[in-house]
Order: structure tokens, then C-alpha cells, then sequence
């Protein structure tokens, strides 16, 4: 087995996984499956009809298709309940709070890099087993471009004829078609194997914030996914025909939908019966039957596991109205579609409907088809899953918050892989521990400006009011009513907070959480350092917490 030796690094998504081997002679026949992970943006758990059933407005033939086909994971979470966090843990198996800040970025897309280039990454572990790795979509992780004044990228300085200084193929994939950040923040220009394409001469906005800013001269909105999807095929179809044939494959297909702005393609305008919304939904799903059609076209089906899911819940700003609204996702709600399922909460928040997501495999001849599995998993898990499929052995320091799936994988019913999970929203920290579910904070734990309810403010206030005086010390902001304990297999609406009359449960899980931040790790092994000298999850209360309850 080869070992790896890298840095840190972060990865996305839904998630289809394949492969074959490719470290045999060539006479041989590599065995190990192809790996394609395809990661939804803003798919709420609810927006897929296997989940969602009658609760889902909205059909989604191929998602369904994999369920039917392969297992269906039933608590499956993301790390945080915002884009950037979500996809660092997946790129690299640890926990992006971790991680260094950091540097000074430029606005939207001009993000500098979130990892070091030496980082472990979900690219570079694989292609150093031996895969050809792919990485196709949305990246937001950064990169560093060239600057016609040598400051930190921006909308004016960036020289879009040099290629990038960083970008995916420095953290280890060999191909890559990109879109710098999210589809509603610019510049809005592809990046082919870190070479701008195009002609970004153009300035664009569009209909969810309008922010506007450098766009190629023919970028437009609603041709993206199909762009993403042709690219996977083509990704596809070159790695199933090339030589050598016994060489497996890792395609990242990181989908920028139905994150806003909500930009259905004119074929699927109208194409639900829910609107706008539905159309972005049906049309994500599509993409995901592409691939699938490809892998049968190629005839490698078989040996390619698949894996679909999404990078955190749905954005409540998000509907049928082609403006970034707040509370538009309680409209849809009207008409029989609940994008968070049974959950409460949305993007930005701490409760369920904002980090519990779809997590969908397909792996014929191991996976039983139509199973199920209700254990304790998270997205983060892709790292250590795809380590064991490729056969490899990586650095004791390499995925170090991250354990593999396949032995649920091969059996729903086997012994749980995890007993903790560490999550976060925008302002707040949130731990599980077996059924239970520890919220750091009153409230949804963030401000609540598009839907999520409570708002910090007023969960916090209420607080106050509650425990009568302001907490003087950090003790007693880890009690009641400053934290919010729940049984999520009793109380999955989380609904009823336990944490007054559960204080032993609460005290445990914070000494297990403070355990594993003192370790650099969660799994077993050496204990690592982490890169930021002081990781505080409680710099989320607001100030005024501490100073008497008054703003």
C-alpha cells in the first residue's frame, strides 16, 4: 500500500463515488471502484422525495433512483450549516475550525485559499493511490489568482489572461472545470485546469442579490449546470476509455444548485408543478441522472460507487420569487413542500433542518439495494470512506476527524463508526453524542435575517430575562438556558430542551468536546496539534450577554 505524506486539505458536496486500481501491472484487472461524489448546494433534506415523501412537492427520479438502488442514510449531518466549512471538512476529514484563519480575502469569488498547498485532501490522496482524480463545479475554497498590481485579488486588479497561482490541481487533481466561488458571486467566469476561459472583460449580476461584477463576455446563469454536467461526462467517458484501462477514477462534481440564484435552464422552466423553485431542483436532479447514464453508457456502472448529498440545508431566502427574499421557503410551505423535511431550521442555524442532509450511495454488488441505515454519520466520513476503497494507507495526521462508511457500507446494522459529532452554524457550536444534541447557544444560533427563528437577539434576551442576572463566568453560560439539549430519536423536531433538568448529560458532552479540541483529533490515534492556538466555541455570544442584557 502506498503512504501518503502531505499538509492538510478540503473537499464538497453530493456524492457519487467509482473506481478501479491502478497500482497492479496492467495485465492485472484493478478491482478497486470508481468514486464519484456529486455534492448538491442548498438541497434541503426535504427536497429529495425519498426523504421528504409526502412532504416533497418536488420530483427527484435519479436522486430516488440511488435509495432504490443503493442505501439511504437517515442521519447523516455536515459540519456547519454554511458553504465554505461544509466543504473544507469533506476535502480534508478534520474539522475546519482547526484550521488557521484565513488571510485577508477580496469580496465573493476572490477568496484567497483556505488550505495550505501541502494539504490532505480527498484529490491528492487518491491520485497519489493512484486514481485519476476530477474535480468539476463549484470550488470555494479559495484560490490565488494574478494581480496586475501584486495587492490581494478584487473585482479591479485580477489579470484574467495568466492562470491561476493556486487552484484545484495544487491539491491534487489532475482535471479541473471550475467556477471560483458560488454562482451568485463573481466574478462569474470558468476556470479550466486554472486557465480562465473566456473572455472576462464583461461586467454581470444576477437575479438572487445582484451583485455585480466581472463576468466572461458569454457567461450565463442558466447554462451552468448543463456546462457542469457535460464536463462530468466528458470527465467520465476520457477516464473509462483511457490507457490504461485498469486505472480507477475520482470525479468531485460539486453542483451549484439550488443554491440562488434560483436559474432553472429554459428546457426545465415550468417543469414542476411547484414553480421556480421545483424547476432548480428538477433540474439538479437531472444532473445527477446524467452521470449515472454515463457510467451505464461506458459500461463501468458496476464497479463505480456513487454518492449524492448536499453541503448543508436549504437557504430560506430561496423560492419561486428569482430575488433573494427572506421566508420564501415558508411560501412553498403552503403549498405542500418543506424543504427540511420534518426538521426545524434552514441554512445559517444549528438546528436540524440546517445540517442534517441527504446522503445517498450506490455501490452494486456490496450495497443491498433499497436499505437503509440510521446511524450516526457525517459528511466529513467521505474522507477516511474513500482512504479504505482506494486501498491505501494514509499519514497517522491525514483525515483526523473523519471514519469510513464501508463498514455500514456492507451492513446498515453494524456497530455505529461514530458516537460524536461536532457541527456549527454561523454563530454557534452544536455537539451530538449518541440520540443526544447539545446547542451551545439559546436559540437558532445565528441572526435569523432570512427565516431561522429565534434570532440570536431574541433567543438571548429571552435568556436573560430567564435566568434572571447576566452569567458571569463561562460556567454558567454552559447551562441552562444559555445551551439547548435534545433527544433527537425521541424529538427529532427539537421541540422539547432538556438541558434544565439533564445537567450531568450536558457536563459530559462538553467535556467530551473540550477532549477532542485539546486532541487536534476525534478518532484514535497520536494526538495532533491544531493550527489555531485558541479555539473558543463560545465567541459566538454577543457582547452584551456579559454586560447586563442591555444592547
Amino acid at each position: 500500500m502506498l503512504r501518503v505524506h502531505c499538509g492538510f486539505g478540503v473537499l464538497t458536496a453530493i456524492l457519487f463515488v467509482s473506481g478501479r486500481l491502478a497500482h497492479l501491472p496492467a495485465a492485472e484487472i484493478d478491482e478497486r471502484p470508481n468514486v464519484v461524489f456529486i455534492l448538491a448546494d442548498d438541497l434541503g433534506i426535504g427536497d429529495v422525495e425519498c426523504y421528504g415523501r409526502e412532504r416533497c412537492a418536488i420530483e427527484t427520479p435519479h436522486l430516488d433512483s440511488l435509495a432504490r438502488d443503493g442505501m439511504r442514510f437517515t442521519d447523516a449531518h455536515c459540519v456547519a450549516s454554511v458553504c465554505v466549512p461544509s466543504r473544507i471538512a469533506i476535502m480534508t476529514g478534520r474539522y475546519p475550525w482547526r484550521f488557521q484563519p484565513p488571510k485577508p480575502d477580496g469580496p465573493w469569488g476572490f477568496l484567497n485559499p483556505r488550505l495550505r498547498t501541502d494539504a490532505y485532501t480527498l484529490g491528492r490522496t487518491l491520485q497519489h493511490s493512484g486514481y485519476r482524480t476530477g474535480y468539476v463545479g463549484k470550488w470555494h475554497l479559495g484560490t490565488l489568482m494574478q494581480t496586475t498590481d501584486g495587492n490581494n485579488q478584487g473585482p479591479t486588479n485580477v489579470d484574467y489572461t495568466k492562470p491561476l497561482k493556486v487552484g484545484p490541481s495544487d491539491y491534487g487533481f489532475d482535471y479541473s472545470f471550475v467556477l471560483p466561488g458560488s454562482l451568485d458571486m463573481f466574478p462569474y467566469a470558468f476556470v479550466k485546469n486554472g486557465k480562465f476561459v473566456g473572455s472576462v472583460t464583461a461586467q454581470k449580476g444576477w437575479s438572487a442579490f445582484n451583485r455585480v461584477g466581472p463576468a466572461a463576455e458569454d457567461f450565463e446563469d442558466v447554462k451552468v449546470l448543463d456546462t457542469f454536467s457535460t464536463q462530468a461526462e466528458e470527465f467520465i467517458a476520457e477516464a473509462a476509455t483511457s490507457t490504461p484501462a485498469q486505472q480507477p477514477f475520482f470525479l468531485y462534481l460539486a453542483l451549484t444548485a439550488p443554491h440562488t440564484p434560483t436559474s432553472p435552464s429554459r428546457k426545465f422552466e415550468g417543469k414542476s408543478d411547484l414553480g421556480l423553485y421545483g424547476d432548480f431542483v428538477m433540474e439538479t436532479d437531472n444532473c445527477a441522472g446524467r452521470v449515472l447514464a454515463a457510467l451505464k453508457r461506458h459500461g463501468i456502472e458496476d464497479n463505480t460507487i456513487v454518492v449524492a448529498s448536499s453541503d448543508h440545508g436549504a437557504g430560506a431566502y430561496a423560492g419561486n420569487i428569482r430575488k433573494a427574499t427572506p421566508g420564501q421557503l415558508k411560501l412553498l410551505e403552503k403549498n405542500g413542500h418543506y424543504a427540511s423535511g420534518i426538521y426545524r431550521g434552514y441554512k445559517f442555524s444549528l438546528y436540524e433542518g440546517g445540517l442534517r442532509v441527504p446522503l445517498l450511495v450506490r455501490w452494486p454488488n456490496v450495497v443491498k439495494a433499497g436499505s437503509q441505515c440510521d446511524r450516526l454519520v457525517g459528511l466529513i466520513d467521505i474522507f477516511r470512506t474513500c482512504v479504505e476503497l482506494a486501498n491505501t494507507d494514509s499519514s497517522d495526521d491525514a483525515g483526523v476527524d473523519s471514519v469510513s462508511l464501508v463498514p455500514l457500507l456492507r451492513n446498515p446494522d453494524s456497530p455505529p463508526v461514530r458516537q460524536t459529532f461536532v457541527m456549527q452554524s454561523i454563530r454557534a457550536f452544536a455537539f451530538r453524542s449518541g440520540k443526544w444534541k447539545l446547542a451551545l447557544c439559546p436559540g437558532s444560533g445565528c441572526p435569523g435575517v432570512y427565516g431561522n427563528r429565534p434570532t440570536q437577539d431574541e433567543a438571548w434576551k429571552k435568556a436573560l430575562a430567564d435566568y434572571g442576572r447576566s452569567p458571569s463566568n463561562r460556567n454558567e453560560l454552559l447551562r441552562a438556558p444559555f445551551v439547548q439539549l435534545f433527544d433527537v430519536e425521541a424529538d427529532p423536531t427539537e421541540s422539547i430542551n432538556l438541558a434544565s433538568t439533564n445537567e450531568a448529560q450536558v457536563r459530559e458532552m462538553i467535556e467530551h468536546l473540550d477532549a477532542q479540541i485539546a486532541r487536534g483529533r476525534s478518532t484514535p490515534g497520536p494526538s495532533q496539534t491544531n493550527d489555531r492556538e485558541r479555539i473558543n466555541y463560545l465567541s459566538g455570544v454577543p457582547r452584551y450577554v456579559l454586560g447586563g442584557g442591555k444592547r
